[in-house]
């Protein structure tokens, strides 16, 4: 987590929408949850089903704080899909699973509050 990730904080610089719009962000569901063995930070490994099109992906994330792995299985998140895979220890995360701090720093999930089907862009 980043400094400017915290409330309080003011906006980044402006952006337009064409560039927003290539931040590819979808919702998935998790199918399988584990701890992330050999990682510096605790963090959590998950592989989640984006649908047709995306398919599935690996992510790790340090939600470990609010989050076990059996609480995650079935849940739906948000993912960026479109950034390239990203080495984190032994394991090769495929998307970003989104989340925001809380008041403590403590990363919560980022997911929408009716379920939708796998592979759902944001509009």
């Amino acid at each position: 987590m980043h400094k400017t990730d915290l409330p309080g904080n003011p906006p980044e610089a402006e952006t337009d929408f064409d560039t927003f719009r290539r931040v590819d962000i979808r919702v998935g569901t998790i199918l399988e949850a584990a701890p992330l063995e050999g990682a510096r930070k605790p963090a959590i490994r998950l592989l989640i089903d984006f649908g047709e099109g995306v398919g599935t992906k690996k992510s790790s994330a340090q939600i470990t704080d609010h989050y076990s792995p059996d609480q995650l299985v079935g849940r739906q998140v948000a993912a960026v899909v479109n950034f390239p895979p990203r080495q984190i220890g032994k394991f090769m995360s495929e998307v970003l699973t989104l989340g925001f701090p809380d008041t403590d720093g403590a990363i919560v999930l980022f997911s929408p509050d009716t379920p939708v089907p796998n592979g759902a862009r944001l509009a």
